[in-house]
């Protein structure tokens, strides 16, 4: 395998990160055009589906889905005529790839690829993807089109029909997939919530709970509710399902005996996204979140679906689910003079 291993992709991320800064306020205002640190991808019908998401989430692994085109990775625009890619290139993570696990991306490592604080054999440029010496935070870049079914150009043929608020809940209390009103929507992509988790930012060695307002706070040029309204208007006018996906901790939190939810319970969650199943699906409500929560998916146990029916933590589970509704809870206090009663409601209610 011949690529470039560097330890810096400083100045060319400067330089992405600056443009898509300034598209966060010229498409809103002057285009009316809403701005998404997401990924995309499209399925053979032509329903497409936006993912957001913060580091570490699964934003570029579930994007590159065998089954459905890749749009983009990072970052696209939604106008009124569907959702654009503005990048060409993915900077996907590659701590414990696997040709078996993400074969799309694995595949995409090739000639003109660039790899980022990876260890590899100086002699044979073989490189250990599950050596962590470095850092956990070990990354390749490469064009899009490296992604073997990638929609060139990276047009959608039309609007999303499914909208996908990743996080990873380190707590291990908020169900691996929840369906969400608009206000929820708002709600929780106002928060922006993730745990970011050990290698994701130097000096964090164990997970810590983090908010990225519309998971994009770095880039935003303007209050969070803007944007928010933006996406909640689109959603009802397009008549788009939201879905909170957490590819976080199942049975307890990462530091109680809790498991990563397994990737083929997080894909078949979204197989059944993708069916249509679960938007037909029967509904429980999570207390304290008020979140919709089904009560069957395909390939997927029952008992998975709700934590309060997993839990095997050392620690107590409604402390737990009180103790991250209250983290919201204080977060959203910043934004609470632009946001709407509604809005507000629909975070956690202790």
């Amino acid at each position: 395998m011949s690529v470039l291993v560097i330890h810096s992709l400083g100045v060319s991320l400067l330089t992405l990160l600056g443009v898509f800064t300034v598209l966060f306020y010229e498409m809103p205002v002057k285009h009316n055009v809403l701005t998404l640190h997401s990924s995309a991808n499209e399925g053979k019908n032509g329903d497409v589906t936006v993912f957001f998401g913060l580091s570490g989430t699964g934003k570029t692994t579930l994007s590159a889905d065998p089954k459905r085109a890749l749009i983009g990775d990072d970052e696209h625009c939604w106008s009124d005529k569907g959702v654009f890619n503005i990048e060409g290139g993915c900077y996907a993570k590659t701590i414990g790839l696997s040709g078996e696990k993400e074969p799309d991306i694995f595949n995409a490592i090739k000639f003109g690829s660039i790899l980022e604080n990876v260890v590899f054999d100086p002699t044979t440029r073989v490189v250990d993807y599950d050596d962590s010496t470095l850092t956990e935070n070990t990354r390749c870049a490469y064009p899009i089109e490296y992604i073997e079914n990638t929609k060139i150009p990276c047009i959608s043929s039309g609007h999303p029909t499914n909208i996908i608020l990743l996080t990873c809940d380190a707590r291990g209390v908020l169900p691996p997939i929840s369906k969400l009103t608009p206000e929820q929507t708002m709600f929780h992509f106002i928060s922006g919530y993730t745990s970011k988790m050990a290698g994701t930012e130097q000096g964090v060695t164990e997970p810590q709970a983090t908010f990225s307002s519309c998971f994009a706070q770095p880039f935003l040029a303007l209050h969070p509710m803007r944007y928010a309204t933006m996406l909640a208007e689109k959603i009802k006018e397009h008549k788009a399902n939201a879905w909170l996906l957490n590819t976080g901790w199942v049975g307890a939190g990462a530091t109680t005996g809790g498991k990563r939810c397994p990737l083929k319970y997080t894909r078949a969650i979204l197989d059944a996204i993708h069916s249509g199943e679960l938007a037909n699906n029967e509904y429980e409500t999570y207390q304290t979140f008020n979140l919709q929560v089904p009560k069957t998916c395909s390939n997927v146990p029952d008992e998975v679906l709700n934590p309060a029916k997993c839990w095997t933590g050392t620690a107590d589970f409604q402390g737990e689910v009180k103790k991250l509704g209250q983290l919201f809870n204080d977060n959203f206090q910043k934004y609470s003079s632009e946001a709407t009663e509604d809005v507000i409601k629909a975070g956690p209610q202790l």
